[in-house]
This record gives structure tokens, C-alpha cells and sequence, in this order.
């Protein structure tokens, strides 16, 4: 824990919520287990093993301490993850209500006082860099689509259209929020739907100049990637117009970049591989195959 510690010392703050100490990279030998985020005006410090109060408190006591150097308030928000289940506390300050943070130009309402995902992917953030820089005048198939990230990205830089489609109407609805909050009131549809069994609405509403695909890794009832992603490859040429860029996302430690360019290239060979975006230099692992993979294709196929 000391070098978690150590690294509260120099700790600063930008304006745009962020990473601020990755021990799950494994680069900090001891902290493996923690993580500590910044949504202003909120600190969370998130933990995947129990914390002893006395470890608790030392970590507090050290935020408390440079909060107040940095003249800022302490708003701390403590987590214990153990599996899908979790115990979150506030151990000091408050958290606003709506809670609003920025992200590259961009407004979204976060929650972190509610299960494990907290509204926004602070390691998807050059993912949605990237599709706020290559929307414009596109046509966008947001997959997956969570609390619609992605698609007030596109629309920022530019995008005509987005379609939104997600499983959890309830994310949906925060998506909603999330376009209000950029001044979005038209241009995006939210459609609450399985996937894979709406393929022939997409195609109806398509072709498509982009789509993104970011599924949950292991997600019972809706995404496993070992048999999943390439299921839903296959029915990407009839959502496609000819060059579409195409944004597709692995968030699985326990699967390389080889299995998804693997998956491609046997579902959906008219995709080329373009680049891997790098992952936020916050996010550095130890061992690249295990951290988030996001790479850029381009369909190169006809018509269907």
C-alpha cells in the first residue's frame, strides 16, 4: 500500500475525470488491488481485497491531507469489490446529486454510490477521443451502447446520426440524460433491444459509416466473447456501407489481441485492420494482453 502512499503525495488533479492510480496494472508491486479515481469534485478509492480499517484510515488521512495542500475539498468515496458483489461508503465529504463530470468537452452524469459500473469507463477514454475525431457526417451503430458514451462523442464531432442499442433500458435512460446534458435534444435513437435478435431492425436502419462495438467480456445472458463476438461479426457486412470505420472493443484479460483478430478474420475478412488505439497512459499493465484492446478496421467489402 505504500506506494499507493507515496503516490497520494504528489497526487494532482485536471478538470476532466480520470484514473489517477492504476494498482490493477501490476506496476506497483503491493497495490494490485487498488485502484483510485477522480470524478470531481469526488475521489473513489476502490479496493478488490477487504481493507483494514487501520489501512482505510491511513489512505484517508492521506487524501484529506492533500486535498486540503491542493485546496480542494475531500469528497471520498470508499469501494469493496469482492466478485459481482460490493460494499461502497462515503468515508468523507458528499457526493452532488446529480453528479456531473467532463470529459474532453463532453458532460456525463456518473454514479458512484450504485453497484460496479459507475456510468462512464475512465479506460475507454481515447476510444471515445477517437470517434468524437472521425464522426462527422457519419451514420454511427452504437453497440452495446451503456450510458451512450460513445454516441455523445460522435455527435460532438460531428455525427448525423447515432443509433444507440443496449439491453439495460435503465443505461439507456442515463444516456438520455447524457445527450441533454450536451445539448443533444435530436439525433440519436435508444433502442432497448437484444441484439441478437434485432439484426433485422439494424439492417433496416442502417447502412452504417461507423459502428462501434464495446460488449461486456462475460456478461450470462447477453455477451460472452469466447462464443459471442463471433456471432456478432458475421452479421456486420449487411449493417455496413463500403469504407465504414469500425470500432471494436475487448475488455477480457483472460483473451489477447490474436483471439479478436482471430475472430475477424474468420467471420468478416473484408475488415482491414487499420491500428490498435493505445490505452491512457494511466492504464499501463504489465502485461499488454491482459488490458483493454480497442482496434480501428475499415470495411473494405460491397454492398449487401
Amino acid at each position: 500500500m505504500q506506494l499507493l502512499l507515496d503516490a497520494i503525495k504528489a497526487l494532482n488533479l485536471p478538470e476532466d475525470a480520470t484514473r489517477v492510480f492504476h494498482g490493477r496494472g501490476g506496476l506497483f508491486p503491493g497495490c494490485e488491488h487498488l485502484n483510485l479515481d477522480w470524478f470531481a469534485p469526488v475521489l473513489l478509492l476502490t479496493s478488490f481485497t477487504s481493507l483494514t480499517d487501520e489501512e482505510i484510515t491511513a489512505l484517508q488521512q492521506a487524501l484529506c491531507q492533500r486535498m486540503a495542500e491542493l485546496k480542494r475539498p475531500c469528497n471520498l468515496v470508499y469501494q469493496y469489490r469482492a466478485g459481482y458483489q460490493s460494499d461502497t461508503r462515503i468515508l468523507c465529504g458528499e457526493v452532488p446529486e446529480p453528479h456531473i463530470v467532463t470529459e474532453n468537452g463532453c458532460r456525463f452524469q456518473v454514479h458512484l454510490l450504485r453497484g460496479q459500473n459507475h456510468g462512464l469507463f475512465l479506460d475507454m477514454v481515447n476510444g471515445r477521443a477517437w470517434v468524437k475525431a472521425h464522426a462527422a457526417q457519419c451514420k454511427v451503430l452504437n453497440l452495446f451502447a451503456y450510458t451512450c458514451g460513445f454516441s455523445v462523442a460522435a455527435l460532438a464531432g460531428g455525427a448525423d446520426e447515432v443509433v444507440n442499442m443496449d439491453m439495460s433500458k435503465g443505461a439507456l435512460a442515463i444516456g438520455k440524460q447524457n445527450h441533454l446534458l450536451n445539448g443533444f435534444a435530436a439525433g440519436a435513437r435508444f433502442l432497448g433491444h437484444d441484439i441478437f435478435s434485432s439484426w433485422g431492425k439494424l439492417k433496416k436502419l442502417g447502412p452504417f459509416d461507423m459502428l462501434i462495438a464495446d460488449p461486456p467480456s462475460n456478461q450470462r445472458g447477453s455477451f460472452v466473447a469466447t462464443k459471442d463476438y463471433l456471432r456478432l461479426l458475421r452479421h456486420l457486412p449487411e449493417l455496413l456501407t463500403p469504407g465504414a470505420q469500425v470500432l471494436l472493443c475487448l475488455n477480457a484479460p483472460e483473451l489477447d489481441r490474436a483471439f479478436l483478430k482471430a475472430q475477424v478474420l474468420a467471420a468478416v475478412p473484408q475488415l482491414t485492420l487499420l491500428h490498435q488505439l493505445d490505452n491512457p497512459p494511466v492504464f499501463a499493465d504489465k502485461d499488454p494482453e491482459r488490458a483493454l484492446k480497442v482496434f480501428v478496421y475499415r470495411y473494405d467489402g460491397e454492398p449487401v
